[in-house]
């Protein structure tokens, strides 16, 4: 089961909503959303938890690309949403294998021979795209530093952190209201 929820930082604090995923295919789409929901190009943040695997962030300001955080990214690649931002942060699919000079097999590896690297891709997951995807979390660690959660107390928290983040941030009444 999935929770997501919008925080959108305002002059009076910050409004929450929660907002449903069902249209939402792609990073473009998620980071849209949070565009719409944005007071004069200032701070949103999407929260996605799924219950006891993982959460994510992303924040969006104004125009600029969004920020993202995964707190386990192979428990995240095995899911729908999950993917969307693991595929982001990890590279994911190139949309034209041609351009990719790595597709011309120029590393000396015969076609479908791993390369030495993946043989020692033990303590990872496979991912939806067939990439390696590492098991913790990845992307920006300090995505809510200037907001008042460094990166030691963002790595320590687990599932259901996101009470904990709104809380940091003094948004704790408003998540919960949406919760």
């Amino acid at each position: 089961m999935y929770f997501a929820a919008l925080l959108a930082r305002t002059q009076d604090g910050w409004e929450a909503s929660d907002t449903e995923l069902d249209d939402v295919e792609t990073l473009s789409d998620l980071t849209d959303l949070a565009r719409e929901a944005s007071v004069d190009e200032d701070t949103v943040l999407v929260f996605i938890e799924q219950e006891d695997a993982w959460f994510g962030l992303v924040r969006v300001e104004g125009e600029e690309d969004p920020r993202i955080y995964v707190s386990d990214a192979a428990a995240a690649a095995r899911s729908s949403y999950g993917e969307i931002l693991t595929k982001e942060l990890l590279g994911g699919e190139d949309p034209d294998p041609a351009d990719d000079l790595d597709a011309l097999d120029l590393d000396g590896t015969e076609d479908g021979e791993p390369d030495e690297d993946e043989e020692d891709e033990a303590d990872g997951e496979s991912g939806p795209v067939g990439e390696f995807v590492p098991a913790g979390p990845v992307g920006d660690r300090q995505i809510l530093m200037d907001l008042g959660l460094s990166e030691r107390e963002l790595l320590a928290l687990d599932t259901d952190a996101l009470p904990e983040i709104a809380d940091s941030l003094g948004a704790a009444d408003v998540l919960e209201a949406v919760r």
